[in-house]
Parts: structure tokens; C-alpha cells; sequence
């Protein structure tokens, strides 16, 4: 089979032309596909909004410490459904004070703060699922 070096030629003009990742031509039993990696365009855009985002960074200096999820599960902000929160906004708490509980394999572990302060932001909604390490509320 004598591959049209033509129609590949013209595909990859279109590619350019509408700024396209994949084109793919059928004839009869013909079928040609062509495609180009737009990493290059991909990384400079993100290069330059990190590059903005750290001298936004620099500017904003922030004293809150963060309390972070120690397992990953289902966070519920009481113990139990329309009950009182365990902690809230503008709230002074101590350290191993329950901050919120965390679901995993049916078993509800109580989660203390590792910190004194008072509660600047809950980082999470009752019934979201959090992965080890996520911010779950920040103090100051």
C-alpha cells in the first residue's frame, strides 16, 4: 500500500490552521490519523501562572498554621448529622481538642488539633472525602 504523503501534508496544516491536537481522514479503506503533542504551549502557560503565583505569594504573608487530615476517609464536621459542630469559625480551641471526624473502613476516628489558636477557616464540608495530609482547618 502506497501511502499519500499529500493528505498527511494537508492534516498537518489543518492541525495548525485550528489550533487541533488529532485529526483523523477516512476513505474507503484508507484511514489516516495524525497528531502533535501541545506540551510545549502547556508548559509555558503553566511555568507563568506558578511563576505569577509565587511572587502573589511573596507579597501575601499569611501567620496561619494548618491542621492537617492524618488519614484518608470521609470528614464529618459533628458526631453526629444536625448536631453541634465541632468546632467553628472565630472558635478558640486547644491542642487535642476534636477538630472533626474522620470515616475510614467504618470506623469514626476522632480527630485532635495539633495546635492552639483559634479557627480562621474549615477547609472542608461535612461529608467530603479527605486524603492523608489535606489541610482540614487553619488557626492562627
Amino acid at each position: 500500500m502506497k501511502i499519500n504523503k499529500n493528505i498527511i501534508k494537508e492534516l498537518n496544516d489543518y492541525l495548525d490552521e485550528f489550533n487541533l491536537t488529532e485529526i483523523e481522514y477516512t476513505e474507503k479503506d484508507v484511514k489516516v490519523k495524525v497528531s502533535k503533542s501541545r506540551i510545549s504551549k502547556n508548559i509555558e502557560t503553566v511555568a507563568h501562572s506558578i511563576e505569577r503565583k509565587t511572587i502573589k505569594d511573596e507579597v501575601l504573608i499569611d501567620s496561619s498554621k494548618k491542621i492537617n487530615s492524618p488519614i484518608i476517609g470521609t470528614a464529618y464536621l459533628a458526631p453526629e448529622p444536625g448536631g453541634k459542630k465541632f468546632i467553628e469559625v472565630g472558635q478558640k480551641i486547644k491542642k487535642g481538642d476534636t477538630v472533626m471526624i474522620v470515616e475510614a473502613m467504618k470506623t469514626m476516628n476522632h480527630i485532635p488539633s495539633q495546635l492552639d489558636g483559634v479557627v480562621k477557616e474549615i477547609c472542608v464540608e461535612d461529608g467530603q472525602p479527605v486524603e492523608f495530609g489535606q489541610t482540614i482547618a487553619t488557626v492562627v
